[in-house]
């Protein structure tokens, strides 16, 4: 077993962090409400009601999007 903490960008939908993960929002305050350690997933597509998190909006929504790691340049 591992400490590591993981990132899954799925296909179509959110992003699903595994692992250790502190979240904070745009005020740098952390969420209290998310389990440690448990699987955590994030809305990619905007249309999420309860962002950050996902709320399962993206499937009505129409989200297409499926990158790899290949696909494209780390940006920075």
């Amino acid at each position: 077993m591992t400490d590591e903490t993981t990132i899954r960008i799925t296909k179509n939908g959110p992003m699903i962090v595994k692992g250790a993960a502190r979240i904070e929002g745009a005020d740098g305050e952390p969420w209290t409400d998310v389990p440690a350690g448990g699987n955590v997933a994030l809305c990619r597509c905007g249309l999420s009601e309860v962002k950050p998190f996902c709320d399962g909006s993206h499937n009505a929504g129409g989200f297409d999007s499926a990158p790899t790691a290949t696909d494209q340049p780390y940006p920075w």
